[in-house]
């Protein structure tokens, strides 16, 4: 019996000491994390102290970014300039790719000749900045779609639509600067007829894989006589009249003008590559 509460006390001596090691290294383990963990904090707040108090540590010098110069004009130099007052020697007919054969005007303009069919750029873009001038006819006549109506297109399948849409109600989404059939502008900036209206444009392209799927959207960002209306709208596929957008894959593509059978005028057209 003595022996048997002998090893009892001997087995509930070892327990104790092992657990009672076992927790001090647990602790001390703990405390050696605690620490770490304190110094790194410290170490984060010695760098953003640094970053804070040394404005050198945050500035890039490189790449520089390209200066440019304007015209006359104000078309930035790195533009293409699509027309300059002279000539459509840019522009081809886009049912048979002959000469452009809309209006040249002696004020630097050019005019839609009704149902001549559309005009597009020889050179085909990708991503761009476009800008251009448009004015509808002075003389008011027809209503809706009827006054006024033309539009240009992006890749030949993107339009951005143009339209006396000066006390002219239409369909908001077939107004004047509406992604055609797919986005309504934020506001209403046409001016009446008379006057000359700006359209400045930012097209990023959509893009496809190899197979032909799309795997980045295009957008829009419009400003119309200097105003925000289409702010980086998604472009949902092709523009159509009648159905939903299509999503055909493509390249590159022409800039067009339509001719939707009223006399339109354009001037001071370029566009910049992106």
């Amino acid at each position: 019996m003595t022996y048997i509460k002998s090893a009892i006390i001997f087995l509930s001596l070892c327990f104790l000491l092992y657990g009672c090691k076992e927790n001090n290294t647990t602790t001390i383990d703990d405390n050696r994390e605690i620490k770490e963990e304190d110094q790194q904090e410290d170490n984060a707040s010695e760098t953003l102290e640094k970053e804070i108090t040394d404005p050198k540590e945050t500035e890039v010098w490189d790449p520089e970014p390209k200066a440019i110069s304007f015209n006359e004009n104000g078309v930035p130099s790195d533009a293409i300039i699509l027309f300059d007052g002279t000539d459509l020697n840019q522009w081809i007919s886009t049912k048979d790719s002959t000469s452009a054969g809309w209006l040249i005007n002696p004020d630097k303009t050019f005019t839609v000749v009704p149902k001549s069919g559309d005009i597009q750029t020889k050179k085909e873009f990708g991503s761009v900045q476009l800008h251009l001038e448009w004015s509808a006819p002075d003389d008011i006549e027809g209503e809706g779609q009827g006054r006024g109506n033309s539009g240009v297109f992006f890749q030949n399948k993107y339009e951005v639509q143009i339209l006396d849409s000066y006390q002219n109600r239409t369909y908001s989404n077939g107004q004047a600067t509406a992604i055609y059939k797919q986005h309504i502008p934020l506001v209403n900036a046409t001016k009446a007829p008379d006057q000359w209206q700006t359209y400045d444009i930012i097209f990023h392209a959509p893009e496809f894989d190899a197979e032909g799927n799309k795997t980045k959207s295009g957008s829009f960002t419009v400003l119309h006589n200097g105003v925000l209306v289409q702010d980086h709208v998604e472009i949902l596929g092709s523009t159509e009249y009648i159905g939903k957008p299509k999503n055909t894959p493509h390249g590159k593509g022409p800039i067009k003008l339509q001719d939707h059978s009223n006399p339109v005028q354009y001037r001071n057209i370029w566009v910049r590559e992106l």
